[in-house]
C-alpha cells in the first residue's frame, strides 16, 4: 500500500511538487506520508494576483449553510487526501497520532472543538461582528443598530503559519474563509493533515476553490507568506511576539500565561476547586496556550500544591489508542529535552520545588513505545519572581504561588485567560479594569473552556476588515 501522498494545493487545486519530505511516526519511526513541498518562488508568483471574487459572490445565509455542511463532512466523511488517495475520519486519527504524538483520544476531542466550528458559524460571526447583520458583507453596506455602517476588506488573503502543537489552533483561521477571505495556509511539519482536512471538507460542501492556498514549505516560504499577504496570522514564542509587536499586518499568538486565581473570600474552601484547577492545567494534554500555568491563592498554597501533585501525578503516557490517554508523546525528543532540562534549572534557584516529585515514580522525561514524554509537574513557589513561576510549556506544567490577593493583578503579568474564583466584587471590578487579562472567567470555570462567540485572543473580522462612514443623499 502506498503512502498517503499530501499535495500542495493552488486555488484549491492539486498540485504535485518534485520535492518531497516524508512523515514518520513519532512512535515507530516509520513513514506515515510524503508531503510535497512549495517553495517560496511558487508562492509569490501564486499571490500576486489573488482573488476573491467568487468568493464575494457566495451570500452569507449561503456560507453559514455550507459552514454546517462541511463540519459534517469533516466529522463524518470520506475525503480527498492526494491524488487518488482518500481519508476517512479514523484514518485521520491515526494518520495525526502518529506524526504528532497526540493520543487517538485527544485528536477526536480536537475533531469535535473543529467540528464546533463549523457548525456554530453563525454564533461566531455574531460574537465577532457584535450581532450585525451579516448581510451587510454581502451588500457592502447597510444598519446596524438603526446606524448606517458600511464594511471593506483589508486585505485579499490572510497568511496562516501555522504550529503543530494542537490541532484545536486550526479554529482560529477557521471564520476567515466564511467571512469571504481566502487563506493561505503554512501547515505545521507534523501537522499538514488537519488544515488539509478542514480545506477538503469546505470544498466538498461547495466551498470555492479560489479561497484556499495550501503550502507546505520551509522558513523562506513562511517569510514569503508573512511578506505577501495583507494580513497574518502566526503562532510562536515570546521572541515571535516581539518581532511582530506593532504590526498591525500581523496577528501573534504566543505564550498565553493563563491563569487560575481563588480570591480570599473562597480561599477556605479550596478542595472544592481541585477538579477545575486540574482541568485547567491538564486539559488537550497541557499543549494550549488556555491552559493554566500557574495557580495564585492568598493562602493555603502548600496544601493546594499537594492535592494538585498528587492528581497530576495520577496522569500517566498510556498506548495511543487507550481512551484513558491524556499526555501526548513528543515529535521532537530534542524539545522534550530542553523543557525537561529548563525545569530542572529553574528547581537550581532557591524557592521553588516540584511537588509532583513526591509522588512520580521516576524521572520527569520518559520513554513508551517509542514515544517521549514529559509527566505534569506542579511546582511550588515561594513568588512569582521565580523563573519557574510564570513558565509556559507543551505539557502540563504550573506553578501555585501565595500572594495577598490586593497584589494579585499587578504581580501576575499578561495573561490569556483568568478564572478568578471569586464573589468579592471590588476584586471583580479590579480584574475587570485590567488590561492585562484577555478573556476572564468568573467562577469555577476551566481556563480550558472556550465560548466560540467570543474571541480569546483578537478579533478576526476586525483584523480582516475596517468600517468606513457612509452616507446617501435622500
Amino acid at each position: 500500500m502506498s503512502l498517503p501522498d499530501i499535495p500542495i494545493l493552488r486555488r484549491g487545486q492539486v498540485y504535485e511538487s518534485l520535492e518531497k519530505v516524508e512523515l514518520k511516526s513519532v512512535r515507530t519511526g516509520e513513514s506515515v506520508a510524503q508531503v510535497h513541498h512549495a517553495n517560496a518562488g511558487l508562492i509569490r508568483r501564486d499571490l500576486r494576483r489573488p482573488s476573491r471574487e467568487v468568493l464575494r459572490a457566495v451570500p452569507m445565509a449561503r456560507m453559514i449553510a455550507l459552514c454546517k455542511e462541511a463540519g459534517q463532512l469533516f466529522m463524518e466523511g470520506t475525503l480527498p487526501l492526494g491524488p487518488g488517495q482518500t481519508q476517512s475520519p479514523q484514518e485521520y486519527v491515526e494518520q495525526l497520532s502518529a506524526t504528532s504524538g497526540l493520543p487517538h483520544t485527544l485528536v477526536r476531542r480536537n475533531m469535535q472543538k473543529i467540528y464546533q466550528v463549523f457548525t456554530e458559524m453563525d454564533r461566531i460571526l455574531a460574537g465577532l461582528t457584535r450581532g450585525m447583520d451579516l448581510s451587510v458583507l454581502d451588500r457592502g453596506y447597510g444598519e446596524q443598530a438603526g446606524v448606517p455602517v458600511s464594511y471593506y476588506a483589508v486585505t485579499s488573503t490572510l497568511g496562516v503559519v501555522l504550529p503543530s502543537n494542537s490541532p484545536g489552533v486550526n479554529s482560529l483561521w477557521m471564520p476567515a474563509v466564511a467571512l469571504k477571505i481566502p487563506v493561505v495556509l503554512k501547515p505545521g511539519r507534523e501537522e499538514p493533515w488537519t488544515p488539509f482536512r478542514i480545506i477538503q471538507a469546505f470544498l466538498a460542501a461547495g466551498c470555492p476553490p479560489e479561497a484556499f492556498y495550501f503550502y507546505p514549505t520551509d522558513h523562506e516560504g513562511s517569510a514569503t507568506v508573512m511578506e505577501v499577504c495583507g494580513r497574518s496570522l502566526i503562532f510562536g514564542d515570546q521572541a515571535t511576539v516581539e518581532r511582530y509587536a506593532g504590526n498591525p499586518g500581523v496577528q501573534v499568538h504566543g505564550p498565553g500565561w493563563s491563569k487560575v486565581l481563588i480570591g480570599a473570600d473562597m480561599v477556605d474552601r479550596w478542595e472544592e476547586f481541585v477538579d477545575v484547577i486540574v482541568a485547567s492545567i491538564a486539559d488537550n494534554g497541557g499543549r494550549s496556550c488556555i491552559n493554566a500555568s500557574a495557580v495564585l491563592v492568598p493562602r493555603h498554597a502548600d496544601a493546594l500544591a499537594d492535592a494538585l501533585a498528587k492528581r497530576l501525578a495520577q496522569i500517566e503516557p498510556l498506548p495511543a489508542t487507550d481512551e484513558r490517554a491524556a499526555l501526548a508523546g513528543f515529535a521532537s525528543v530534542k524539545m522534550a529535552e530542553f523543557i525537561d532540562n529548563a525545569i530542572t534549572e529553574g528547581l537550581q534557584t532557591p524557592g521553588a520545588e516540584d511537588v509532583t516529585a513526591r509522588y512520580r515514580r521516576g524521572p520527569r522525561r520518559v520513554t513508551m513505545e517509542g514515544s517521549t514524554y514529559l509527566l505534569p509537574t506542579l511546582i511550588r513557589c515561594q513568588s512569582m519572581a521565580h523563573p519557574l513561576a510564570n513558565r509556559e510549556f507543551l505539557f502540563p506544567y504550573a506553578s501555585v504561588v501565595e500572594i495577598p490577593q490586593e497584589q494579585m493583578v499587578e504581580q501576575m503579568g499578561y495573561s490569556l485567560v483568568v478564572t478568578a474564583i471569586t464573589q468579592d466584587e471590588k476584586f471583580i471590578e479590579q480584574l475587570l479594569a485590567s488590561p492585562q487579562i484577555e478573556r476572564l472567567n468568573l467562577g469555577p470555570l476551566p481556563t480550558s473552556r472556550v465560548e466560540w462567540n467570543q474571541p480569546h485572543e483578537g478579533n478576526m473580522f476586525e483584523f480582516l476588515y475596517r468600517r468606513r462612514s457612509i452616507q446617501r443623499a435622500a
